[in-house]
């Protein structure tokens, strides 16, 4: 019995579009898909990341690869930090035969804190996003880090004959580097500024260290964004950054918020 003569397959994303339209940003959104990322200690955190991978799509195409964007992605098993993150960026373009590229990767991200007084430690997980860009004129690579802290609110403090009203806060810091950074460090240098950092376990003469350092340590909103980019402007490492603190009031039922950006970021 003879074999069916293959027939080609139309590919009709390279078919021409009269529209002339180009789009800015075409491709996957909201996919999941296990990576390794590299962190200090030399080690890599296996993770689940959401991915967008979009590209630009010119004018006289009708469609873009989607199932390309997918085959990076199962290519991919390096271990990615923000130093190689633009690999990828660079593999995406040239696959898709595409001049601009737009990836965000997001992510929990472990760290191996130790409390202050007992020593014990436990791990802690922060909200990390890679957001990489490439054009026809190089590439940029910025990162996102989601930091929960204590602040502790200077003006209930001083008002109250005992105690002061504290909360857990959000910084998210967005920030592009002079230079390599771990995202450790950009984490250290927010959770210094605050009324007190964050631990996974604590025991009971670390609470007490943390309470009484959130008390001799109040912080506004407001001083939270101007104490983190002062710190971000000294560092020089860091380019060009945004700052966001969120408040979640434990005395009210709304939030305070507060912003400084060092540029269009």
């Amino acid at each position: 019995m003879n074999s069916p003569t293959p027939f080609p397959i139309e590919d009709v994303q390279n078919l021409a579009d009269v529209r002339q339209l180009a789009i800015n940003k075409v491709g996957i959104k909201a996919i999941r898909h296990p990576v390794k990322v590299k962190d200090k200690t030399g080690d890599a955190q296996g993770t689940i990341a959401t991915l967008n991978m979009y590209v630009h799509l010119p004018e006289h195409l009708k469609g873009t690869h989607m199932s390309r964007f997918i085959e990076i992605l199962n290519s991919n098993v390096r271990e990615i930090s923000i130093e190689n993150f633009y690999l990828i960026l660079h593999e995406m373009a040239l696959r898709l035969e595409a001049k601009s590229g737009y990836i965000e990767m997001h992510f929990p991200y472990f760290v191996n804190k130790t409390a202050p007084i007992s020593g014990v430690k436990s791990l802690l997980d922060y909200e990390v996003t890679f957001i990489g860009e490439i054009t026809e004129t190089g590439h940029d690579v910025k990162v996102k880090v989601l930091i929960p802290v204590t602040s502790l609110c200077p003006c209930s403090k001083k008002i109250s004959a005992y105690g002061a009203h504290n909360q857990r806060s959000h910084v998210t810091v967005t920030v592009s580097f002079n230079q390599g950074m771990w995202v450790e460090d950009v984490i250290r240098v927010v959770e210094k500024e605050a009324s007190s950092e964050l631990f996974g376990l604590l025991k009971r003469p670390d609470e007490k260290y943390v309470t009484e350092l959130a008390y001799d340590n109040p912080k506004f909103v407001e001083d939270m964004v101007r104490d983190i980019a002062s710190a971000f402007y000294k560092e020089k490492r860091i380019k060009d950054f945004i700052v966001e603190c969120e408040n979640f009031e434990s005395i009210h039922n709304h939030s305070a918020y507060a912003c400084i950006a060092s540029s269009d970021l």
